[in-house]
């Protein structure tokens, strides 16, 4: 279902791929996420997504405007996971619901996996 909200101007309709863009632009944008993972479920198999398709790595489910969203995340090696994934957290819901108007409900993040980053 898509996001859905009624102006006195007409109604504004806000499709599940928008939105998996900006939760997975606003995840790629904290510290401590190496980027955002697509996961074959028949290998099992961990993919690292370039930044451009951040989205895949999102599953974003809308009902009655209320969005719940999973983020499938890879994180840098050697930083407090907890501290990545509230961060994460916060700053999706935040992102999400100012521009777009829509309540988030409820974020999961999933790490999928830890790399280490080289630093030159």
């Amino acid at each position: 279902m898509k996001g859905k909200m009624n102006t006195e101007m007409g109604d504004i309709v806000i499709a599940r791929d928008v939105l998996a863009k900006y939760a997975g632009t606003a995840t790629t944008d904290c510290i401590g996420i190496v980027g955002m993972a697509a996961v074959n479920m028949k290998d099992g198999v961990t993919k690292l997504l370039k930044k451009e398709n951040a989205a895949r790595g999102v599953n974003v489910a809308v009902n009655d405007n209320r969005v719940k969203i999973e983020l499938h995340v890879i994180v840098a090696y050697g930083v407090s996971i907890r501290a990545v994934a509230q961060n994460v957290l916060e700053s999706v819901r935040y992102k999400v619901e100012e521009y777009t108007g829509l309540t988030v409900e409820k974020i999961n993040v999933v790490v999928e996996g830890v790399r280490i980053v080289d630093e030159d």
